[in-house]
């Protein structure tokens, strides 16, 4: 079953499940399966041009107890370079499966490593993060007064997650400002997928203009969620779709929100190690040919890329924004012995032209930035670009008697 994943307070990533029944092993038997699965499984077959081999047997009679076995597992999957691929004790495999089931406990914000730097991709909406003021693109500096030069994602994640009612400070590094602290109390996480009301009330939408906000691609009724409003819309004469801050969720929506929009077409293609490309095409049941602009930013990415993509590149919709993040490679989760857990790079996606969108993201056809000044003044310039765009494009058609 193929999926994006996302996770509270981790990165959101394309991911295929290899769920198998968890058993019984020594640690030296934990470590081997992790370097099998890498050495059979992992996207770059030079293994980040290293010798894997020599991995196998660095540890032979050293591993004595479970947790040394997962210190050897982690320095191993280390020298990969990858933060998409790691491993997780049983306890952080547990959540991690809690979270895609769509059940968050946290602050409500997607992390990711950029150019070394611990980076907040997105809050989600209504989230304690996104009420504290946090915003896409933030740089977290400290945790609790801790430096986060060198952590993973994962002893990131650690250290920000907690119960309910506790608070966590993080030092938040934003381009203009000066560097401040933030104070944000955990709770439980509602994830909420599709809205029609846009961030700003202040933003006024047209009457004949619909406007659907997509927050998360990760419940499983998104998909029939979005089909509900694009069929029972027939008297708008265009979409609006915002993708902004959208961190990604389950494939399956992606392809099927894109195969509503598409007259056939490519929705997406993956790589393997094997350069091996499979091709995932959309099924001529689109629901709605009316005009549509779709909103990003530097907050969308992994399944919002897809789908963005995918209507840029068959030429279904205007994009308006920012640059997305760039999430293009494709993670596999494993269950391991013990109920442990780890996550693989397995394949790279492309959009439909071709293009590797990995730590490049998508571009807009209309480049508009959302400023702080605008955010403070509550001023969706985004929005109302996307609104009179949108007009523009029913103009065209109606003119043109289509």
């Amino acid at each position: 079953m193929k999926r994006f994943f996302n996770r509270s307070l981790i990165l959101s990533s394309l991911l295929l499940f290899s769920m198998g029944v968890s058993f019984a092993a020594t640690p030296a038997e934990l470590y081997d399966d992790v370097w099998k699965i890498v050495s059979k499984k992992y996207y770059d077959p030079t293994n980040n041009s290293q010798d894997w081999e020599k991995w196998r047997y660095r540890y032979d009679n050293k591993l004595k107890t479970k947790e040394d076995a997962y210190v050897a597992i982690e320095t191993m999957l280390s020298s990969l370079n990858d933060p998409y691929t790691r491993f997780l004790d049983p306890k952080e495999f547990s959540e991690e499966t809690q979270s895609i089931k769509g059940s968050l406990k946290g602050i409500g914000t997607q992390i990711g490593i950029r150019d070394g730097e611990l980076v907040i991709i997105a809050p989600l909406e209504d989230s304690p993060a996104e009420r504290a003021g946090l915003l896409a693109d933030d740089k977290i500096l400290e945790i609790n007064g801790e430096s986060t030069k060198g952590i993973s994602i994962d002893a990131a994640a650690d250290k920000i997650r907690g119960e309910k009612g506790t608070t966590v400070t993080l030092l938040i590094q934003r381009k203009g400002v000066p560097n401040k602290t933030y104070s944000v109390v955990r709770d439980e996480i509602e994830v909420k997928s599709v809205s029609c009301k846009p961030p700003f009330e202040t933003t006024k939408i047209p009457n004949d203009i619909q406007y659907i906000r997509l927050s998360s691609f990760i419940s499983k009724n998104a998909a029939s969620e979005i089909e509900s409003i694009l069929t029972n819309s027939s008297g708008m004469k265009g979409f609006i779709i915002d993708l902004r801050s959208n961190p990604g969720g389950l494939l399956t929506n992606a392809i099927y929100i894109s195969d509503m929009l598409l007259k056939g077409g490519v929705i997406v293609s993956t790589v393997d190690r094997d350069n091996y490309k499979t091709t995932t095409r959309a099924h001529f049941q689109q629901v709605t040919d009316k005009p549509i602009v779709v909103l990003i930013n530097k907050g969308s990415a992994s399944a919002s890329e897809i789908l963005s993509g995918a209507l840029k590149d068959n030429h279904r919709a205007t994009i308006i924004g920012e640059q997305s993040f760039g999430k293009g490679l494709v993670q596999e989760i494993n269950r391991l012995p013990d109920e442990a857990g780890m996550n693989i790079t397995i394949q790279r996606y492309l959009t439909p032209s071709g293009r590797d969108i990995n730590k490049k993201g998508i571009t807009p056809d209309i480049v508009v930035e959302l400023t702080k000044e605008n955010v403070d003044a509550k001023d969706d310039v985004q929005l109302k670009k996307a609104i009179e765009i949108l007009e523009k494009m029913t103009c065209l058609v109606q003119k043109s008697g289509i």
